[in-house]
């Protein structure tokens, strides 16, 4: 049985190892190990993820047993409009196919609807399988993006839209 609960600081390390397992075999053929690597060290430190705790981010731990299966993230981005962005959604390979990722993201949903949010954001690469699976669960490309990182490295991303219903 897959269960959720909320990380803390102590699970820094776990959202780093579950990245740095997920991140290659997601995007090597995509953008190359030179921009995983700089990625993965620029948002994956720990004082960046220890940043984005003690500024609200919620994160979501999928486990079955004692096995950790993966993550998400979530925060809000625009309080006036009560729009949110889910910052991050991984599941390590040995886990896809099992439901972890409808489950985590079904219980993003919940959270923000609970909370009275009117819109969940997040972008994701063009060229990454999981743009389907937001498809399928109702988001919308709401624009095409390319966002400079730094390093060289570039971001070419849709951002895409999901709608609560009122």
């Amino acid at each position: 049985m897959i269960t959720l609960r909320k990380a803390k600081e102590d699970d820094v390390e776990l959202i780093r190892a579950i990245a740095a397992e997920t991140w290659p075999s997601t995007y090597l053929d995509i953008i190359g190990q030179q921009q995983i690597d700089y990625m993965l060290e620029k948002m994956y430190n720990k004082g960046e993820l220890l940043k984005q705790l003690m500024d609200g981010h919620t994160f979501l731990i999928a486990e079955a047993g004692s096995n950790e299966l993966g993550f998400a993230g979530y925060s809000i981005i625009d309080h006036d409009a009560r729009i949110y962005k889910l910052h991050k959604l991984y599941v390590l390979p040995s886990a896809h196919g099992k439901g972890v990722g409808k489950i985590l993201i079904n219980e993003v949903f919940n959270q923000i609807k609970d909370a009275g949010g009117s819109a969940l954001e997040l972008n994701v690469n063009k060229h990454n399988k999981a743009r389907e699976f937001y498809l399928k669960g109702g988001f919308t490309i709401k624009e095409s993006v390319k966002i400079d990182i730094g390093g060289g490295f570039i971001m070419d991303d849709y951002v895409m839209e999901y709608k609560f219903q009122n």
